[in-house]
């Protein structure tokens, strides 16, 4: 049986990416190609032209609205907008109690080296005091520090619930970038560069950097491909890739 696929955000750099995964694979029929412009978390549920699944690859601003329409048309929802912190997950998830035939599944990052970044550092975290995130992104990303970043400190707060927050000093001073779940994270947009993200780790004597380089857009293929594959049968709300790729 072939799955109808809406993606929301097909022009943009990701969707176009994702749209295409979707018209390659024979399990799948791109039913709705639709721009962030076109006023989908405006519109009524028709706009997805009957997609068992929309793909939301928008901007934050309008994805929790994008969602919320999509849930009414009865599809389920596979999200890689960045901008999904912890407050609006739990939202999103008292929500879909109501909905309990239906799924959300919100990727912070499609490559499988990033998820496999995060939970070497989610690893690492319980055994050094002190953990920042650097991450850089090119100068057309909109938000910042990313939705990888602020998903991989997190992460990394949850595996230090035993030990506590990091030591992190001076952070009233704003250079000191912005703290989620006490992690300071430093932001960088620079033209030349795709996307990284160091986190970098240290303790008494030693300093521990696990970074991670997006070189090519292909490198997101695999997990948009696990993700879509596995979207469907989801009911809930699951975030992360490693989710459904046993990592983590």
């Amino acid at each position: 049986m072939v799955t109808p696929v809406a993606v929301v955000g097909a022009t943009g750099r990701l969707g176009g990416l994702v749209a295409a995964v979707v018209e390659e694979l024979p399990e799948f029929e791109l039913v709705a190609s639709l721009s962030s412009k076109d006023g989908a978390h405006e519109a009524g549920p028709s706009v997805f032209g009957g997609a068992a699944i929309v793909v939301d690859v928008t901007v934050p601003a309008l994805s929790p609205a994008i969602v919320d329409t999509a849930l009414a048309s009865g599809a389920n929802v596979l999200v890689g907008t960045s901008g999904w912190s912890g407050d609006r997950l739990a939202k999103l998830r008292a929500g879909l109690e109501a909905r309990p035939d239906q799924g959300v599944f919100v990727v912070p990052n499609f490559s499988i080296g990033s998820v496999l970044g995060t939970h070497l550092a989610t690893i690492a975290a319980p055994w050094f005091p002190s953990v920042e995130i650097v991450e850089t992104h090119h100068a057309g990303k909109i938000d910042s520090p990313s939705g990888t970043a602020v998903r991989t400190a997190e992460l990394i707060a949850d595996a230090r619930r035993e030990v506590g927050p990091v030591e992190a000093p001076h952070v009233d001073q704003r250079a000191r970038g912005q703290q989620v779940a006490s992690i300071p994270i430093h932001s960088l947009r620079l033209p030349s560069v795709k996307a990284v993200q160091d986190v970098l780790l240290s303790g008494p004597g030693e300093t521990l950097t696990i970074r991670h380089d997006t070189n090519d857009d292909v490198a997101y293929v695999a997990g948009i491909r696990a993700a879509l594959s596995a979207v469907g049968a989801m009911r809930g709300l699951t975030v992360g890739l490693g989710s459904v790729l046993g990592i983590g």
